[in-house]
């Protein structure tokens, strides 16, 4: 399947959290047709976390005025190759996924490291982390604009909803 074909999911199961702070908003499913299938809606679910990220990602840049040119990513999820490809076209920056795709608990370890004195600070940290995979935009900046676009048409419905209740 080469596109959407307009079905998007809002996985607003517990609510809309960051950027939106909508604890009341129900999730949703926009675009379905008769012909809709397993694979649209399994593609719908990825590329939301891809939104969801790019809705954090966006207000991080605006909040701090930084420009971020690179995204290091880690836990399951980071497993899938074609989330990671639609994370970096929606982006426009570098995915960077590291060898050890888990890292909670090994964060947890390196806290640890650093409070006993195995690390002498972050840049020891840093040292260790190792690159497995990297992905480039290579979807045309338009079309990723379009579908993030109608991502928050769509949140927005769902927030709107809310306020409708």
């Amino acid at each position: 399947m080469h596109d959407n074909d307009g079905v998007y999911l809002v996985p607003a199961f517990t609510g809309l959290g960051a950027p939106h702070w909508q604890p009341e908003a129900k999730a949703a499913i926009f675009g379905l047709t008769r012909g809709s299938g397993r694979a649209l809606l399994s593609r719908a679910a990825l590329e939301a976390q891809a939104y969801q990220t790019m809705d954090l990602f966006a207000a991080m840049q605006s909040d701090s005025g930084i420009e971020t040119e690179v995204l290091r990513v880690d836990g399951g999820l980071v497993a899938n190759n074609f989330m990671c490809q639609f994370l970096a076209d929606i982006t426009r920056v570098e995915i960077d996924v590291p060898v050890n795709k888990e890292t909670t608990a090994l964060g947890a370890a390196f806290l640890a490291g650093l409070h006993a004195g195995i690390y002498q600070d972050l840049d020891d940290l840093r040292k260790t982390w190792r690159m497995s995979h990297q992905f480039t935009p290579k979807m045309h900046a338009d079309n990723a604009t379009t579908y993030y676009a109608q991502w928050q048409h769509y949140v927005r419905c769902v927030i709107d909803s809310v306020s409708q209740s």
